[in-house]
C-alpha cells in the first residue's frame, strides 16, 4: 500500500501530486471551490450528520465518536474498499476542515483504512 496522508484544507489547498479527497459532508467555510484543488468530494464516507453534530469536535467526545464512526464505516464496505484501492495505487490525501489536527474524523478514517482488509 502506498501512503495515506491527512491534511487540513486550510493548510493544503494546492495539488501535491497525491489523490486528494475532501471527506467532509459540508463544504469548508471560507474556501472557494475554485481555490481548493482536489480529485473528489466524498460526502458518503464522512460521519453521519447526527454523529457529526453530537461530536461537535469536543475532546471529551472523541473516544466515543471514534467508536461510533467506525460502526458507520463498517457498513460502508464498498466505499471503504474503493478508497483502499486508490491508496494501493497512489498516495491518498484525506482533506478535512476541522480545526483540531488531533481530534477529527480524518484520523479515524485513516487508521480504519490502514487496518481493514
Amino acid at each position: 500500500m502506498e501512503a495515506i496522508n491527512i491534511k487540513r484544507v486550510y493548510d493544503c489547498k494546492k495539488n501535491d501530486g497525491t489523490y486528494r479527497i475532501l471527506i467532509d459532508r459540508l463544504w469548508p467555510r471560507g474556501i472557494k471551490k475554485m481555490d481548493l484543488q482536489f480529485d473528489e468530494w466524498n460526502k458518503e464516507i464522512a460521519p453521519s450528520p447526527e454523529l457529526r453534530k453530537w461530536f461537535d469536535h469536543k475532546e471529551e467526545h472523541f473516544e466515543e465518536f471514534s467508536k461510533l464512526y467506525i460502526q458507520e464505516l463498517n457498513i460502508k464496505k464498498v466505499e471503504v474498499q474503493r478508497l483502499r484501492s486508490i491508496a494501493q495505487k497512489k498516495t491518498l490525501t484525506l482533506l478535512y476542515g476541522a480545526k483540531s489536527p488531533k481530534i477529527n474524523h480524518a484520523i479515524v478514517l485513516k487508521n480504519y483504512l490502514l487496518k481493514v482488509k
